[in-house]
């Protein structure tokens, strides 16, 4: 043989082991795509789901026997199956780019690394393999009306929000602030979001750039509970901000640049049974105003700062130094497991800023959900805010006994484990109301624990009082509540101009997606509420679901799930996610958790949660988040616990000591780790408050820092935060969970800056002016626990680029 035809041979036997390869690894993946599908299909056959993937996998077992034969006709069959394939995906799923990309994907690439030559070859002679032309016709057919669905997106709503000036002299009617100030949780008691700063604008939001960063140095320890979290939203007095961090520490810093001022640590210590370890914020208090007011003494600790702590104290310092006011409880701390009838270490703790109203310092607290049917009460108290005096107290176990109890008679004690207000509450003054969002009683899930009045304020918005902590009025959002769907959001307060008239009104949105604008001063829907059937279905003595359920006109519900809205990566995935839903009981909205397992939808997680609304009190309109997970929750005999880890966090399996059953809550998610249900699973949307129109919501978020590839695509991801708007029009949301801190344009919901931050932004951003006439933007960034977010300890500023 001469060297040339030597060489050639050479390199016949190489392409031939190559494409032998090829050959070998396309048969491979057409068994195990065909084997999976037939096994999956058939199981999920069974459980009456679509006969689609049972079909799909024999065809494709049927493919690959064909390959390894040698025969002509499987390359047609598989062109055939992608054309079937094609026509169901639409059939189910319409022309959207996520649904068809997961159904056709996999299937489109098999197809084309099929159509090869190499990998159809069974010789060095030649192919005497099928043709590949019709699979590759057919495999970019798919490929070609995927790509088409690209600009089309599920659940998507374009329009424009109305941006003309409705009131354009609010008149807030709380206590008055400085435009440059944050002087309250939500700025101020209406807990708006809202700023009247105007140097920051649609026009030139693009030139914000960091002006100065600190790290408060607390950051998340090994022995930290899950959900230890970074939420607070801090405030601006002076040229001073104060902020609080997760372990409690509180800190004061110089506006300007930064520098830490003074630094208060309670040392509340670590402790495995809290449910969650953060603090949303401060609380502050001048004594000017009240200076004059008989009996008042003011030489100390004029101006005050109020931080609860994670071991259930509330902690008063001079808002100067950071040192304890000593006239206020005892040397400046109030424990606030007075009169509790069980202090379980960690059970009980404010993760909210107190109130500030009427001269009273009124605190609510969290309780632990699913750890024990004796729990804490939930009681909301009111104390002077100089003195520490217990004024009166709100049980709503006990709703009409609000004279204090006495604190040092262990005898007289609050109802246990009572509905509590873990949430930030709201206050006008010139009606003398606040305004409480209420949650559960504990059990969550089991109802037969509950007695009539616990039954009339969970999961409502209370009106007390200021005065005599008196109930004035509530309204309950989900009766008889199975399903942890706490009020999760502080109630916003504005007035409304109606065609009646201008009304004082409050909107509470809800983890159901409803939001409900009431008349704050009765509780009297401004936008309709109506009630509709529920599910009815429980299967364990005693627990029983309510006949109906309330809802608002103005609602980001999201559509019914279908077996057809399950996804994944691939057509395999995909298709566990549906064996796992035709596992679960699920009725629609309000499925009753089962021994079987029951799909909540929206979840626990909520389509708002704590982060809530922003609204605009001059143009009457709001913007959020709406987030989209289901959630999966299931009774658990206790005889079936045995050896399983319990009690460690909100999700996962929870003891409810003293039931017969523990609960178990978890994310509805695809063996892969994402949502089992098609996205986007996080959004921007923006409503009309005077009509209930929804004018946009777009999906928000990209995967950048949720998949082992860092790719921005920009999907819709879930988030929990709160928004900040401002009056020009621009909005600021950092809440998903991708590490970015993004401005929109409040009347079209587009994205006008968008920059990376070091760490999960799960908090809500603030505004305010420093000592040079400067706008800043704020936001805390230290990441969350329940979504896996980057941790830090970060405070971030910006400003204008001069």
């Amino acid at each position: 043989m001469t060297p040339r035809r030597h060489r050639w041979a050479q390199h016949g036997r190489i392409f031939w082991t190559c494409g032998y390869a090829m050959r070998v690894l396309t048969l491979l993946l057409t068994t195990l795509f065909g084997l999976a599908l037939a096994v999956g299909g058939a199981w999920l056959l069974a459980l009456r789901g679509s006969p689609f993937y049972l079909f799909s996998g024999l065809l494709l077992l049927a493919v690959a026997w064909g390959l390894w034969r040698h025969r002509r006709w499987p390359t047609w069959l598989y062109a055939g199956w992608l054309l079937v394939l094609l026509a169901w995906s639409l059939w189910e799923a319409g022309l959207y780019w996520w649904p068809l990309a997961t159904r056709l994907g996999v299937p489109a690439l098999l197809g084309l690394l099929m159509a090869l030559p190499a990998a159809r070859r069974s010789s060095p002679h030649g192919y005497t393999g099928p043709a590949g032309w019709p699979v590759l016709l057919t495999s970019l057919l798919v490929a070609v009306v995927a790509f088409a669905g690209i600009p089309r997106h599920l659940h998507e709503i374009n329009g424009s929000l109305p941006m003309a000036i409705v009131n354009a002299d609010p008149a807030l009617g709380d206590s008055p602030q400085p435009d440059g100030e944050w002087q309250a949780y939500g700025r101020s008691s209406y807990g708006q979001r809202y700023s009247p700063l105007a140097q920051i604008t649609p026009a030139n939001v693009g030139q914000l750039q960091l002006a100065w960063q600190m790290q408060t140095g607390d950051v998340r320890l090994p022995q930290d509970v899950g959900e230890t979290t970074y939420e607070v939203t801090p405030l601006k007095i002076g040229n001073t901000l104060y902020l609080c961090t997760p372990h409690s520490l509180a800190f004061a810093l110089d506006a300007d640049t930064g520098k830490v001022l003074w630094k208060f640590d309670p040392a509340a210590g670590m402790e495995p049974q809290r449910q969650h370890q953060t603090c949303r914020g401060l609380s502050y208090y001048s004594a000017s105003a009240a200076a004059a007011t008989p009996g008042n003494t003011v030489a100390t600790c004029s101006s005050r700062i109020f931080l609860p702590s994670a071991d259930a104290k509330l902690h008063a310092l001079d808002a100067r130094t950071g040192q304890h006011c000593s006239d206020f409880g005892n040397n400046g701390v109030l424990d606030l497991l007075h009169n509790m009838p069980f202090k379980q270490a960690g059970y009980y703790y404010s993760t909210s800023p107190p109130l500030i109203a009427g001269g009273k310092v009124i605190v609510a607290g969290a309780v632990n959900d699913d750890y024990a049917i004796n729990s804490p009460s939930g009681v909301i108290r009111a104390y002077d805010v100089h003195s520490g005096k217990l004024l009166w107290n709100w049980d709503s176990g006990n709703p009409t006994q609000t004279a204090p109890l006495d604190p040092n008679n262990p005898d007289q004690v609050y109802s246990p484990s009572s509905p509590n207000s873990w949430s930030v509450a709201s206050a006008d003054e010139a009606l003398g109301l606040a305004y409480f969002p209420m949650g559960n009683r504990t059990p969550d899930q089991l109802g037969m624990y509950r007695s009539p009045a616990e039954e009339t304020y969970a999961s409502s918005v209370v009106a007390l009082d200021i005065a005599s902590g008196r109930v004035r009025w509530v309204r309950q959002f989900v009766h008889h509540d199975l399903w942890d769907m706490d009020t999760p959001a502080q109630p916003i307060l504005l007035d409304l101009d109606l065609p009646q008239g201008r009304v004082p009104a409050l909107v509470q949105p809800t983890k159901q997606g409803d939001v409900y604008v009431l008349d704050r001063r009765d509780g009297t829907p401004l936008l309709p509420v109506n009630e509709r059937p529920a599910p009815q279905h429980v299967d364990i003595p005693g627990q029983r679901a309510a006949p109906t359920q309330p809802y608002s006109a103005l609602s980001f519900e999201p559509p019914r799930l279908r077996e057809a809205d399950m996804w994944g990566a691939s057509l395999i995935d995909q298709m566990l996610c549906r064996i796992q839903f035709r596992q679960l009981r699920y009725d629609g909205r309000y499925t009753p958790p089962t021994l079987q397992g029951s799909l909540v939808y929206p979840g626990n997680f909520g389509t708002f949660n704590w982060g809530g609304v922003a609204v605009d009190p001059r143009r009457q309109v709001m913007f959020g988040m709406p987030t989209y997970l289901a959630f999966v929750s299931k009774l658990v005999p206790k005889h079936e616990t045995g050896g399983r880890e319990m009690n460690k966090g909100e999700h996962g399996l929870n003891e409810n000591k003293g039931a017969d059953y523990a609960v178990e809550m978890t994310p509805f998610m695809s063996p892969i780790g994402v949502p089992c249900h098609v996205p986007p699973w996080g959004t921007v949307a923006a409503a009309d408050l005077r009509t209930g129109k929804i004018a946009y919501q777009h999906r928000n978020g990209t995967i950048r820092d949720l998949s082992p590839v860092p790719l921005p695509i920009r999907i819709g991801v879930p988030g929990i935060g709160g928004p900040l708007l401002t009056s020009t029009g621009v909005a600021f949301l950092s809440a998903a969970t991708d590490d970015n801190f993004r401005a929109y344009d409040l009347a079209s919901g587009k994205v006008l800056w968008d920059v990376r931050i070091p760490a999960g932004g799960q908090a809500t951003p603030m505004t305010y002016l420093n000592s040079q006439g400067e706008q800043m933007l704020l936001l805390v960034a230290g990441g969350h626990g329940s979504t896996g977010t980057k941790a830090g300890d970060y405070v971030l500023a910006y400003k204008l680029k001069k």
